[in-house]
């Protein structure tokens, strides 16, 4: 389905209006106007994209306020922002590959941070290779919130791992940042696991509704990252995003705010049961059954519908935005309860 504007709550296919669940704008910033009016004045003054290493004898403040911002409000030592969260997790991978013996993965990890891995578990059990004799450098490979879930990540297990594995912790926070944790702070700052290193990558292109990436972890890494050739060689982030993020940190609170409200009201009148996912604190809800797909669309609701992965199920999800008003939620919430009490 083409579409010639931004699907907000609103999106129109063939000149007809439907209220729209999917996307990855959380907090609905990329059509909210304070947010707007935020990034036009700092494109006036950083200009539309500045393409020059970060490198170079000119350096621009917007990176220095907008990093600042990221790390205080990840609860980082040190971020760093890349012009996408795709490179900020092949960035990530380069570095490690120089100094870990070997890479384990929890299932449907993203693309960002896939590498020749291990899986973690192997028939519901921990890799044995985690807890043989062997002391060397591993590092374990997450997403925050893994595919088809609604909570973050269960890391627990890191804690039977033995001690003289020296465990390095990479997780993709792309669809938790801006969401769960304080102020959407994400889950970096939660995990309290045996770790030597923890490592935090995001796409900023989602919750935080500008294009680039983070990276955030201990000043040392991330001043590792800053020694690559390929950060060196590529251009920053578009400096005026950057500086958004800092000049936007009170709007981030109140979206989350607006979120977090718009989940509370949907668990209040939501009636459960196996054939949906859904948890209060998170802005996906899951849909087992394909048939409710076109009840909801012959009820003007699109929802996101689409193979995420090659040989992938279909990944059917609602998709709730700090833009939702309550008598949208109200029409959804309606569809899917009567659909449920007479299936």
């Amino acid at each position: 389905m083409n579409v010639n504007q931004f699907p907000d709550r609103i999106i129109e296919i063939d000149k007809e209006q439907y209220l729209y669940f999917g996307g990855t704008a959380y907090l609905g910033l990329p059509t909210n106007n304070d947010f707007q009016e935020v990034v036009i004045q700092n494109i006036r003054k950083w200009g539309t994209t500045y393409g020059s290493s970060r490198s170079a004898n000119i350096k621009l403040t917007a990176y220095e306020n907008g990093e600042t911002f990221l790390a205080k409000h990840i609860k980082a030592e040190s971020a760093v922002t890349v012009s996408s969260g795709m490179l900020a997790g092949k960035l990530v991978i380069d570095v490690l590959n120089k100094n870990t013996d070997g890479f384990f993965h929890f299932s449907h990890i993203h693309t960002a941070i896939k590498t020749n891995s291990l899986p973690v578990f192997i028939n519901d059990k921990i890799n044995p290779k985690l807890l043989d004799p062997q002391p060397e450098r591993i590092t374990i490979l997450a997403d925050g919130v893994p595919s088809f879930q609604t909570r973050a990540i269960d890391l627990s297990v890191l804690a039977a791992i033995p001690d003289h594995k020296e465990i390095t912790l990479v997780i993709d926070e792309s669809h938790s940042f801006g969401i769960l944790g304080e102020n959407g702070c994400g889950i970096y700052s939660e995990i309290d696991l045996p770790a030597k290193r923890k490592i935090m990558i995001s796409s900023l292109g989602k919750a935080f509704g500008l294009n680039g990436g983070v990276i955030a972890s201990d000043t040392s890494f991330i001043n590792q990252i800053k020694e690559q050739d390929i950060f060196i060689s590529a251009a920053g982030m578009n400096p005026a995003f950057v500086q958004t993020l800092a000049d936007a940190a009170a709007l981030y609170k109140s979206q989350h705010q607006k979120l977090l409200e718009n989940l509370n009201y949907i668990d209040r009148k939501l009636i459960k049961n196996h054939t949906i996912k859904f948890d209060k604190t998170y802005p996906l809800i899951y849909l087992k059954n394909d048939n409710l797909i076109d009840v909801l669309k012959a009820n003007k609701i699109i929802i996101a519908n689409f193979k995420y992965q090659e040989n992938a199920n279909n990944l059917n999800r609602i998709v709730v935005t700090a833009n939702h008003l309550s008598e949208d939620l109200d029409k959804l919430i309606s569809i899917i309860n009567e659909y449920n009490s007479i299936n």
